[in-house]
């Protein structure tokens, strides 16, 4: 026998009490979101900062000079090999 869902029983569609419920919290949380905003200004305003160019920042380049760097894969390639190294013989 097939169960039929009773109207009122809350699987349908909520009551006028659970929308004016929803509605509430709604508010509720649009009104703390607005207190933190307040309350806060400076992360709302490091968040519309302009940010630099990834190319522009001052780390960017600073082992150009070195020579052991010009070639970067082989000079990881050694300090892992030295590591592997190590630990095989730890």
């Amino acid at each position: 026998m097939k169960r039929e869902a009773r109207r009122g029983d809350g699987r349908n569609k909520p009551d006028s009490g659970h929308r004016i419920a929803a509605a509430e919290a709604q508010k509720q949380v649009s009104d703390f979101v607005a207190s933190l905003k307040t309350r806060y200004p400076a992360a709302q305003a490091a968040r519309k900062a302009k940010r630099t160019k990834l190319a522009d920042e001052p780390f960017i380049g600073m082992w150009r000079d070195r020579e052991e760097m010009k070639d970067s894969r082989a000079w990881v390639r050694r300090l892992r090999e030295s590591e592997w190294e190590r630990l095989d013989q730890e």
